[in-house]
């Protein structure tokens, strides 16, 4: 087996072999692998290595590496096949639970994302990017039948509120404008030392600077049992009113057996809740079609249920088994019959968008430039995190007003309008 690079013993610091190479990261999966990959280039920068854009450049390459359905897996092992022979270290999900399945394709050294959190805490330096990442805790305590990532990073451990506080104020002082909150379940955070996301949410955003904070992914199930408290945390003037809730399904039947711990109306609730405080948040939905087991009727729940919610954005997701999952060796259904119903649940969600975004045609909204598209335009933030393109050069962190011109079902086209 190949050798890994822990935090135990020997293995503590950082492999002399990363120390002052060239480094070329590549990425994949959630807002979560990406900050592992931020913090893990100050690292090596910290030890004399620079961060190069591509793996021609580079005398070492990284894969940082998703495992959360079928395909990405099968993109994942394609990729380190064609790096086989460079000088190849391999993070993620994918090593804690899947590393026969690399040393099948390649023979790379593997470092621990519990290494690269050890090591940043030696070195707390971050890039001045416009948009940066803020993880709150790694794990999650969660029963979802169908997750591999629950085995991949394990229970829930919540990182202390003051280095969360530090690394927020560090990237506003680097000159961020949006900072992202990250977690596997943001809105369990604390449950295992005694703090609580809407106690952290409070004692952010007083770092100066012109920035925003988007509050990541929560799960229903934790984020009902403190729901009116994150309600009100949302309340402060940096947070952008947007939540992520993923649903998963419009069927309490299928929600059971994916052992989300949740009911329909308890998600209904919670958005409920948010809209009557903040009527025009962005509500960010995801859903999985083909489940092993999803009827026509339960399939038929979560159209209506899309209909009913009327959400922002919802990521639609073919159901893909996955090995050290209690479903692993349930029935599955034809990849046809999947994609069927992504397109039918796609389609729906479109029409949503549709009806959502009319209203805004011809609307006044103050904006937040959070990061360059390409030269000519930038990609700003409404106050409810609604995508706003303006086609011209602005500064990150810039503000003013735009009247919106354009839906694109995603994110709008906007004109800049002189402040009065």
């Amino acid at each position: 087996m190949a050798p890994e690079s822990g935090i135990s013993g020997e293995n503590r610091n950082v492999p002399p072999a990363l120390c002052n190479r060239r480094v070329y990261i590549e990425t994949y999966g959630c807002r979560y692998n990406f900050g592992d990959t931020a913090k893990l280039a100050e690292v090596l920068k910290h030890h004399g290595s620079t961060i190069v854009a591509s793996a021609d450049d580079a005398d070492a390459v990284i894969v940082n590496t998703c495992t959360v359905v079928g395909p990405t897996e099968r993109r994942m092992l394609r990729r380190l096949s064609a790096l086989c022979d460079r000088e190849l270290y391999v993070t993620g999900c994918m090593p804690q639970v899947q590393r026969e399945a690399i040393l099948s394709v390649c023979t790379p050294r593997f470092l621990s994302p519990d290494a690269i959190q050890e090591w940043y805490r030696g070195v707390g330096t971050v890039a001045g990017e416009s948009v940066g990442i803020v993880q709150l805790a790694q794990g999650c305590n969660g029963t979802c039948t169908y997750c591999i990532t629950r085995s991949a990073r394990g229970p829930l451990r919540s990182f202390p509120p003051e280095e969360i506080r530090q690394q927020v104020a560090a990237l506003a002082a680097a000159g961020a404008a949006e900072i992202q909150l990250t977690a596997q379940d943001v809105s369990s955070y604390g449950r295992d030392c005694g703090h609580t996301l809407a106690g952290l949410l409070a004692t952010l955003g007083d770092a100066p600077g012109s920035y925003g904070i988007r509050v990541g992914m929560m799960n229903p199930a934790t984020a009902m049992d403190d729901l009116d408290s994150i309600v009100d945390a949302f309340s402060g003037s940096r947070i952008f009113k947007f939540i992520h809730l993923p649903v998963q399904s419009g069927s309490d039947r299928v929600l059971e057996r994916m052992g989300r711990r949740y009911t329909v109306e308890d998600f209904c609730q919670i958005v409920s809740a948010f809209r009557k405080r903040y009527p025009d948040i962005t509500v960010a939905t995801d859903l999985i079609v083909g489940f092993c087991g999803e009827t026509d009727e339960d399939f038929s729940a979560s159209l209506d249920l899309v209909r009913r919610i009327h959400p922002n954005k919802v990521n639609v997701t073919r159901y893909s088994k996955r090995p050290f999952t209690p479903l692993s060796q349930g029935k599955d259904f034809p990849d046809a019959v999947k994609k069927d119903r992504s397109r039918l649940l796609l389609a729906c969600a479109e029409q949503v968008y549709a009806e959502q975004n009319r209203p805004w045609i011809g609307r006044v909204v103050p904006f937040m430039v959070t990061e360059a598209i390409r030269n000519g335009s930038v990609m700003a933030r409404s106050p409810a995190y609604q995508g706003i393109v303006l086609n011209e050069d602005l500064p990150a962190g810039s503000k003013g007003h735009a009247v919106i011109r354009k839906d694109r079902n995603y994110f709008f086209i906007g004109e800049r309008v002189p402040d009065t």
